[in-house]
């Protein structure tokens, strides 16, 4: 059974510049609870209960969040002040974190090799927390690990993107085998528009299966100079097989302060407030 996921949290967040210099950017907060805690709770949904995060210098404060923090909840033990620690308490209640640290920023791909040791041999999920995915079902990650009972190979989620933007994401060319569920055939790293095999460009939710830790150490870097997941993944599809998946939900892009403003106002009308009303 799946029970591993696996959060790359080690970027420095320069987009966020000067708020992420001494607060990892997973740590900014949409309305009163930080990115990452939407990971964690997908994860958690999806039957991923062991959490492993790959950090870096100033991730300190990811910890924090997902421990108890006893001066905190002595001081406001007893008020009405202590509900507002009622989620994150159900994820530490719910979970198991681990840690390790990627020393030098050598890419996705190389993140996601320095997890090996939290994850051995087993397959595992990968949630990047920059993508905030949101739905009134199953979540993302949850969609995932049903096709992974299904087909027992590793999944990508994918969803169209304009041509103009194509250039920004890891994009798939594949087979349609049943609707919204594609065989990979190709993979291409941040193309330009024009060298592109399709618009269906990689998200932030991956299940891989733990051939993909031998395959990383066998791919050299690529675009930008850095260990490719993509191309570790080209390599899994060419010797065996990859789903791509068009998930269903809303993803919301909040590695850019566009992406961060909407999702905090959507995030803001569509949970918070009703949450509110529901308490009142």
């Amino acid at each position: 059974m799946l029970k591993k996921c696996l959060f790359p949290v080690a970027g420095y967040g320069t987009r966020f510049l000067p708020a992420t210099k001494a607060m990892p950017k997973e740590m900014l907060p949409l309305v009163n609870k930080p990115l990452v805690q939407y990971g964690v709770e997908e994860a958690i949904e999806a039957g991923l209960t062991e959490i492993g995060f790959v950090t870096g210098r100033g991730k300190r404060a990811i910890e924090d969040h997902f421990d108890t923090n006893f001066e905190l909840e002595h001081q406001i033990a007893g008020t009405g002040k202590e509900r507002y620690l009622d989620s994150v308490r159900n994820v530490i209640d719910r979970a198991s974190f681990s840690y390790t640290r990627q020393g030098e920023m050598r890419g996705l791909g190389d993140a996601i090799l320095q997890g090996e040791r939290l994850i051995g041999d087993a397959a595992f999920g990968v949630v990047l927390a920059d993508d905030l995915c949101l739905n009134d079902g199953l979540g993302v990650l949850g969609q995932m690990v049903q096709l992974y009972q299904q087909f027992r190979c590793s999944v990508v989620a994918v969803e169209e993107v304009p041509r103009d933007q194509i250039h920004k994401f890891g994009v798939i060319a594949g087979n349609e085998i049943k609707p919204g569920l594609y065989q990979v055939t190709d993979m291409v790293e941040k193309p330009a528009a024009e060298e592109a095999p399709s618009n269906m460009a990689i998200i932030g939710r991956y299940i891989l299966t733990p051939d993909i830790f031998d395959l990383l150490r066998e791919t050299p870097p690529g675009k930008n100079g850095e260990v490719q997941i993509t191309d570790a993944l080209l390599a899994q599809a060419q010797r065996g097989c990859v789903l791509a998946y068009r998930f269903k939900g809303r993803r919301f892009d909040c590695g850019s302060v566009d992406g961060f403003v909407e999702a905090t106002n959507h995030v803001y009308q569509s949970i918070y407030l009703p949450a509110q009303a529901d308490e009142n």
